[in-house]
């Protein structure tokens, strides 16, 4: 299993940006895909973004296509998910997660997660 790290959230007002950062520990970072997933209160875990092994192929969400982005960098073993025009319904902790489904939304097939960062969309 990769051990992962994410970083960056925090409060933002609606309509602005924030980038998460999600760190890998293992030289075998690039067997994985990784991708973010977000929890609110009261919800399930649901997908937002991933990214396949060498970045070629992304995948998002409905709901935030067209304001998030995901990238990686292999040399680096981090994967980033740039999130701009926050909405207040973008409030969650978020999760990165490592998985060797190809194109899978589900939260079962990732075997790997980090320990989430909260994201808080506010005025």
């Amino acid at each position: 299993q990769v051990q992962l790290v994410e970083s960056g959230g925090g409060l933002v007002q609606p309509g602005g940006s924030l980038r998460l950062s999600c760190a890998a520990s293992l030289r075998t970072f690039t067997m994985y895909i990784i991708a973010w997933f977000r929890q609110a209160p009261g919800k399930d875990r649901e997908f937002v973004a991933a990214i396949s092994q060498s970045g070629g192929t992304r995948y998002y969400a409905d709901s935030v296509k067209g304001r998030f982005t995901i990238s990686r960098d292999n040399a680096k073993n981090t994967v980033d998910l740039q999130m701009n025009s926050l909405k207040p319904e973008d409030t969650a902790v978020y999760y990165c997660a490592a998985s060797t489904v190809y194109g899978s939304r589900s939260p079962g097939d990732f075997s790997s997660w980090g320990q989430g960062t909260q994201v808080t969309v506010s005025s």
